[in-house]
């Protein structure tokens, strides 16, 4: 087998056939990801391909990618920084190089085939040619920021968005008349759930600004949250998304509450009780918010941000600096949901961890709170970060299928700063169908195609479009 052929990832017959037959061709739908609903709108050109694959130089690029071009003992300057484009396009070719193995390795060799019709492998014989071809190509107008997402079938892209943004640019994207694909918010009320964090009280602020009521009390910033959920509703929202790196359970009471916002709007320290109160709290709060919309809440867990201190200081967040964390998760996570279930506010939820060795807990709680007459209530979220890879996939989709059901699964998302990433929803379908493909050849499925087809379309497309029907 040629290297990323067109059976590459596929080692049985059936795992062809469900591919090539069935999910190769099927658009997609990326209900989380981070690009900018301004890009999308304005559609402009990138500048070059390390503007389009690595960085614009003002920290906002892949992070992945960054990674690995600092653990080939790259200067930042060529990373993150302001350096000469074409320098740091031969830095990560350099890196390419050494990073085989990696999935970043093969999404750059899809990437180079998916949208620029480039075979060559990236090595520093090759980079400058590649560099030049793709800087070529992406001075069209088949080129833009629309066209890259054109260019993949995309179908539904979902952005990440504060409860205070304005979605201006969702709605002129609706109101000049959209395009082939829609774009839709999705709420991320982050900056509500770390009072702690430098920027609350200024949220605070804007939250009584957009909302026209003043903040007094946690029942008053509730309401206002809840009237930016109508508004994002009304804007084709039906999904919220969730930093919520550690998991806590501590009940307060409403006097306890109104004091822990008072103090965090003045400034002042919080504890950890405190954060644990005002979280389960808040967490309860938008759960039964979200299930009065009939929202599909998403919980990114365990990780453990910016721990290199300095990195985080010299370049930001969401840079390169994160972890994994290994933290005990299925007793605060029960609790939370068994407290919901008491109110009858459970929404539908979709759950990540960074730490792979958090699916079983994740699974087996929330095979306990299925239900409702609701299908896949509870899901597992697909594979994230740094799991991303083949093995990855592979231990997410078996998790998945083992405690739960893997017809009703949602499938992937690209999670992504980069418009050039849309290739990873490929690699995740090939690994879908290579995993189902071995269990027929095994005979722990039925070894036809008929019957599994509709499952690969399901995982694949049908049930992530479903989520706003």
């Amino acid at each position: 087998m040629s290297f990323l052929d067109d059976d590459y990832l596929l080692t049985t017959d059936v795992a062809k056939e469900l591919f090539h037959g069935t999910a190769e061709s099927l658009p997609i739908v990326d209900y989380h990801c981070h690009l900018s609903p301004k890009e999308i709108y304005e559609d402009e050109n990138f500048s070059d391909i390390v503007a389009a694959w690595l960085t614009d130089g003002n920290n906002y690029g892949d992070h992945y990618k960054w990674r690995l071009i600092r653990a080939n003992g790259t200067p930042e300057e060529l990373i993150t920084g302001k350096g000469d484009p074409w320098e740091k396009f031969q830095a990560y070719a350099a890196t390419m190089e050494k990073a085989i193995g990696s999935p970043v390795y093969l999404w750059t060799h899809m990437e180079l085939r998916r949208y620029f019709g480039i075979t060559d492998t990236l090595t520093t014989r090759t980079a400058k040619a590649i560099y030049e071809r793709t800087n070529e190509m992406l001075a069209t107008k088949d080129f833009t920021r629309r066209a890259l997402l054109r260019r993949m079938g995309l179908d539904t892209i979902c952005t990440t968005d504060d409860p205070v943004d304005s979605l201006e640019y969702h709605q002129k994207f609706n109101d000049e008349g959209g395009d082939t694909f829609a774009m839709i918010p999705a709420m991320r009320p982050d900056k509500a759930l770390n009072p702690d964090k430098a920027g609350f009280a200024e949220w605070v602020d804007q939250l009584e600004q957009v909302t026209g009521d003043k903040v007094n009390s946690f029942d008053d910033m509730m309401a206002g949250i809840n009237k930016r959920v109508d508004f994002f509703h009304e804007m084709g929202s039906r999904l919220s998304d969730h930093a919520a790196d550690l998991m806590v359970y501590e009940e307060a009471t409403k006097a306890e509450l109104d004091d822990i916002l008072s103090r965090a709007r003045a400034g002042k320290p919080l504890s950890f009780d405190d954060l644990a109160k005002y979280r389960t709290a808040l967490f309860l709060e938008l759960m039964r918010i979200y299930d009065a919309h009939d929202w599909t809440m998403q919980l990114h867990i365990h990780a453990l941000r910016n721990v290199n201190s300095v990195g985080f200081a010299d370049h930001g967040a969401d840079t390169g600096f994160d972890a994994l964390n290994d933290r005990s998760i299925a007793e605060p996570l029960a609790q939370l949901f068994d407290a919901a279930a008491r109110r009858g506010t459970v929404p539908r939820t979709i759950i990540y961890s960074l730490n792979p060795d958090d699916y079983m807990p994740i699974a087996t709680v929330m095979g306990c709170f299925q239900g409702g007459g609701k299908k896949q209530r509870m899901a597992l979220g697909n594979a994230w970060w740094f799991n991303d890879t083949r093995t990855g996939i592979r231990r997410q989709l078996e998790v998945m299928a083992e405690e739960s059901l893997l017809g009703n699964f949602v499938g992937m998302t690209t999670d992504s700063r980069s418009f050039l990433s849309y290739p990873r929803h490929e690699f995740f379908r090939r690994i879908l169908c290579e995993l189902v493909g071995e269990w027929a050849e095994r005979g722990e499925v039925p070894n036809d195609i008929d019957y599994l087809k509709p499952l690969i379309a399901d995982v694949s497309y049908n049930n992530a479009k479903a989520l706003f029907a």
